[in-house]
């Protein structure tokens, strides 16, 4: 039964091209994240500019929407491989500087900034695209596959761009990288998908009112709107803890090399993926809204007690579970926005993107405040600033959240 469950997305063709294209992907994406993190904190020695690189990767979550207008307009298919057709071009760049000895942590900072523009809509156009070719009764456990493909990655990616990195250099792994972002997108144009049919002479909406549509949807469905705003708080007060401040946890925390490095964020990763596997096995009989909250609170304790971990082995133990409480929470979440979104798709996903601004907001404020009051104290605040909204937006949106019979716990 469980391996039926967790095969059943494969049996569409489309899924079978597009779960190793999110793969390469994000294998590619996974490794360069650690690898030029590093590559920032060891060059400069100042974690405020690892933060600001790290925020610089999501600079685009403020034209995520837009690019869900075009995928909703053109297909998700045709705007996914223009995006990671970029990731290629912009991977071979730095390869080449690394390779001719030019690469300097301004380069850097200018091409994170130019991904950045581009890459937070990922996420949302896979997800996107799974509903938009994936059967209803299969879209659950079809969410939680595709989840599988970034949590994989940041659970093996990161442990191989770390081990790539300490024993090729910079150049030789960027080679990898590039051949994952170029295989990825090779399968992506295999990828199936609904195709956009306009009739001649119908009137052709502005992208001001596929907007303002958009934003018309989401205000009217208040189950939608609490998920957005707990998305942002999550990526605010949580998710710079495990992303961007990781190299300064392995190097000032616990004084750890690039190997320990990727260790902690494959731990977190490894607890996002058995979330995932979870979900897809078990997809068909949850309750989205309420997973959402009560994982999300989950998610907090765990990081409070990581902050006090006193070990390299102990932490990696907490942030599996951290990891875990994400995903049960995360999964839910995007799989309760895009039931009944039909058109709305790419634009709910691309306003869910839109939250992820919180990310690198948290991550300069935490850069800030770790070099006044300490990594402890500042970890802590985020925490208990995050659970106190958590509570909050769970009664401010109670009738819509926690009944059982309410449509975003419908199963």
């Amino acid at each position: 039964m469980v391996r039926g469950a967790w095969l059943a997305p494969f049996q569409v063709r489309s899924f079978r091209f597009q779960y190793p294209a999110d793969l390469l992907t994000s294998w590619g994406s996974e490794m360069e994240n650690l690898i030029l993190g590093w590559y920032i904190l060891v060059t400069t020695g100042s974690v405020v500019l690892l933060t600001l690189y790290g925020s610089l990767q999501y600079f685009g979550t403020l034209v995520a929407p837009l690019f869900g207008m075009v995928g909703d307009r053109l297909g998700q298919r045709i705007a996914m491989c223009a995006m990671r057709a970029f990731y290629a071009v912009l991977a071979s760049l730095l390869m080449t500087l690394a390779f001719i000895d030019v690469l300097r942590p301004l380069h850097v900072f200018v091409i994170a900034a130019i991904a950045g523009l581009v890459r937070p809509a990922d996420l949302a156009m896979r997800a996107a695209l799974v509903a938009e070719t994936m059967p209803t009764d299969r879209f659950v456990p079809a969410m939680g596959a595709s989840r599988t493909t970034s949590d994989s990655a940041r659970t093996v990616g990161s442990l191989a761009g770390a081990g790539l990195f300490a024993a090729l250099g910079l150049g030789p792994a960027y080679v990898f990288i590039t051949c994952f972002y170029v295989g990825g997108f090779l399968l992506t144009l295999g990828v199936g998908g609904t195709r956009v049919v306009r009739h001649a002479g119908a009137p052709r909406n502005s992208l001001w009112r596929d907007l303002r549509d958009g934003l018309e949807h989401l205000w009217d469905t208040p189950s939608s709107l609490a998920a957005l705003w707990l998305a942002f708080l999550v990526n605010l007060t949580a998710f710079p803890v495990t992303s961007g401040l990781l190299p300064y946890v392995a190097r000032d925390v616990y004084h750890a090399d690039q190997t320990g490095l990727g260790s902690l964020i494959s731990s977190f990763a490894f607890g996002s993926l058995l979330g995932s596997i979870l979900i897809s096995v078990i997809g068909r009989s949850i309750r989205p809204a309420r997973m959402m909250i009560v994982f999300a609170l989950g998610w907090y304790a765990m990081l409070l007690v990581f902050v006090r971990t006193p070990d390299p082995m102990s932490g990696c133990g907490v942030l599996i579970c951290a990891g875990l409480a994400q995903s049960l929470s995360l999964v839910p979440m995007s799989a309760m926005l895009l039931h009944g979104a039909g058109a709305y798709r790419g634009r709910v996903m691309g306003m869910r993107m839109l939250a992820i601004y919180g990310l690198p907001l948290g991550l300069l404020a935490a850069g800030a405040l770790i070099e006044r009051i300490g990594f402890v104290a500042t970890v802590t605040g985020y925490c208990v600033f995050g659970i106190v909204l958590t509570l909050l937006i769970a009664l401010r949106w109670r009738e819509a959240l926690w009944p059982l019979h309410a449509p975003a716990n419908a199963r």
